[in-house]
């Protein structure tokens, strides 16, 4: 290790306070999704309000609701977060331990399972008011990175997802006993690719701008579902590329699988970051494509 960060005295609580016996806490990670779910309405909601950006003028809905629909995605987040982490990384732990499946306060988020939750959500909603699918994916796709952005941040603060084992001068030394396991001599610290920042400049910054250009600048939300499939390639494409300096998750390590591969051939494979972000990376590509052409 030639240079690294140290990990700066943060707490993964914002404040906690004792009532009757028991001790409440504000976590940064519960705030980051508060923050990121207020901004991403506040932006929907601006949206809507210029109808001038919509195909012949006409937002698909409502400031109301938008409100509304509110309801629907904070549930398919948080449900399908849950379910995602549970079914797509620790399947065998949850079968033998299904009471703690709801203990969300433990920790287990994924973002996949809850990207699948919310378009579940807004599907139902879309066809229970009988709104545009198209101009409303495009509306979410733009409201969306503002919550990434502040979530992996709060990754980074929990100290948490942290990257491989590196000896580039902006490494990091996370605490910790799993992230100071990198079977490095004794007494020497351990540092560590910040992937938690790199998703965060590239799936909260860099797409985040991408969209807002599209949308504000080049009638982008006058064609549905363009800028759907610009988020869904563009934070596919993302993920699957910081993945390969992200720490594996510790169920698919082993002597034979040091990278984690949840799949792989002779020693070649992706992890299941990148396994879930293929269909994104394709499907992403296939909106955008298929809306230009129907423009």
């Amino acid at each position: 290790m030639k240079a690294a960060i140290p990990f700066p005295p943060l707490s993964s609580e914002v404040f906690s306070i004792s009532a009757f016996g028991m001790e409440f806490a504000l976590r940064w990670y519960a705030l980051a999704y508060i923050a990121g779910i207020i901004i991403g309405w506040r932006i929907a909601v601006a949206a809507v309000k210029r109808a001038r950006l919509w195909p012949a003028d006409t937002p698909p809905m409502s400031p109301a609701q938008v409100e509304q629909l509110l309801t629907w995605v904070i549930l398919g987040i948080i449900l399908g977060g849950r379910l995602g982490f549970v079914l797509f990384y620790q399947p065998a732990y949850y079968l033998t331990h299904p009471a703690e499946i709801l203990m969300v306060w433990h920790g287990g988020m994924s973002f996949h399972g809850g990207f699948l939750g919310v378009l579940i959500g807004f599907l139902g909603f879309c066809l229970k008011n009988r709104i545009p699918l198209g101009s409303t994916a495009d509306m979410l796709a733009i409201s969306v990175p503002p919550g990434l952005f502040l979530g992996r941040l709060a990754n980074f603060v929990n100290g948490e997802l942290w990257g491989r084992p590196t000896d580039l001068p902006w490494a990091v030394i996370f605490p910790g006993d799993a992230a100071q396991a990198c079977g490095q001599a004794v007494g020497e610290l351990c540092a560590r690719h910040p992937s938690q920042l790199y998703e965060a400049a590239l799936e909260g910054i860099l797409l985040g701008a991408l969209l807002l250009w599209l949308a504000l600048r080049k009638g982008g939300l006058k064609t549905p579902w363009q800028l759907a499939g610009v988020f869904l390639a563009g934070y596919g494409v993302a993920r699957f590329l910081v993945e390969f300096v992200r720490q594996p998750d510790a169920q698919f390590v082993s002597p034979g699988n040091p990278l984690g591969l949840a799949w792989q051939v002779g020693g070649y494979g992706l992890t299941m970051g990148q396994m879930l972000s293929l269909p994104m990376i394709l499907v992403g590509i296939g909106l955008i494509l298929w809306a230009r052409r129907r423009a």
